[in-house]
Parts: structure tokens; C-alpha cells; sequence
């Protein structure tokens, strides 16, 4: 564990940095800046588990935002015919823009959770 959390480590410092020229880099910078900071004391062996907990529950609360707001992703599936999030790196309609946010908070919730199971598997040895 200790190599994947350096390497998501970095790349949420990346994801962090990417947020500059975002709609709204004043919420994105943190979000990817405290997984990334979860990711690097991880690396470490330290484990903050009420730290995971907070961070799974705010991104899975913002999540559901986006994953039922009017522009987000099943308005991208159901009204937009699941246009593609890639052919261009600007996101020239709210839906791609929401679609791919909600990607990013399942990376991030995928990863506080497995280092969540992980610090248990920790404790119990």
C-alpha cells in the first residue's frame, strides 16, 4: 500500500494543480489537496481513519449532488445520449462538466476506502 499511496499521492497533487482554470477551482483544490495529504501520511503508516470516514462521507454527499442535479450525470446519460467526456479537454456544457467532477470523487472515494480497510487490517494485527 505503501507505493499506491505515493502514487496517488502525486497524482491528486496533480489533479490539484489541473483545478487552476476550473469554473470553480476554490472547491476542487482542497477536495483533491486533503486526499492527497490522507494519501502521503498513509504512505507513511499512519492512518487517520475518522479522516477517511469524513472525507468518503463529504465526497459521497457531493456526489449524489452531482449525480442528480439538473445538468449532472444522469442528465448526461439520459438527456445527452452519454455524449463523450473526452473529445476535448474543455468541458463546453455543464453535464460534462458535472460527469466528469463525479469521476473524480469516485477515484477519491475509492481510494480513502481502501486505505480505510486497510488501517483496519492494520488494527487487527
Amino acid at each position: 500500500m505503501r507505493i499506491f499511496n505515493i502514487i496517488f499521492t502525486i497524482i491528486f497533487i496533480i489533479f490539484a494543480g489541473l483545478q487552476y482554470n476550473d469554473p470553480d477551482p476554490f472547491i476542487w483544490i482542497p477536495i483533491y489537496l486533503y486526499a492527497a495529504f490522507l494519501c502521503w501520511r498513509a504512505s507513511k503508516g499512519i492512518h487517520h481513519r475518522s479522516l477517511y470516514i469524513i472525507g468518503i462521507a463529504l465526497y459521497t454527499v457531493y456526489g449524489l449532488y452531482l449525480f442528480f442535479d439538473k445538468n449532472g450525470v444522469l442528465s448526461w446519460a439520459s438527456d445527452h445520449a452519454a455524449e463523450s467526456l473526452v473529445s476535448t479537454m474543455k468541458a463546453g456544457e455543464p453535464w460534462i462538466e458535472e460527469t466528469r467532477e463525479f469521476g473524480g470523487l469516485v477515484i477519491l472515494i475509492i481510494v480513502l476506502g481502501l486505505n480505510l480497510l486497510n488501517s483496519k487490517k492494520q488494527v487487527g494485527q
